[in-house]
């Protein structure tokens, strides 16, 4: 089953995917529709957001992608009404953005600080594999 994300210079060496912040967790949103998550990024782009692209992936994929690399994944089905707060965030960006402007350098300074300069092999070979999907 198909699922829409958020992709930041997709296509590319900088590519990264829309994620956000709640309660000490990084969450990555998987629409059901492509509509809502249009609405979405046009969201993200009246917040001064680089403009994402609307990409669709393969849930179970994505699940996995996301459970690899400690993200939790939401899915929000088309129609969701928000009963909370947070649940408002899954359908509405939040006001406030991080930089992330250089989202690459810091993950590279982490991993040189870390002492872990090669990457997971089976992550990269996923990697690979979601961006054959494009």
């Amino acid at each position: 089953m198909p699922v829409h994300v958020l992709l930041f210079d997709a296509g590319t060496d900088q590519e990264g995917i829309h994620s956000l912040e709640l309660n000490g967790r990084t969450v990555v949103l998987l629409f059901e529709d492509s509509d809502d998550a249009e609405r979405y990024a046009g969201l993200l782009e009246a917040q001064d957001f680089p403009v994402p692209t609307v990409e669709p992936l393969d849930r179970e994929e994505m699940e996995l992608f996301c459970g690899e690399a400690g993200y939790e994944a939401r899915f929000v089905p088309a129609g969701f009404l928000p009963q909370s707060a947070e649940d408002r965030l899954l359908i509405a960006p939040p006001e406030r953005n991080m930089d992330v402007t250089n989202w690459q350098e810091q993950r590279e300074q982490q991993e040189q600080q870390a002492g872990d300069t090669s990457p997971d092999p089976s992550l990269e070979a996923f990697r690979r594999q979601l961006e054959g999907l494009l």
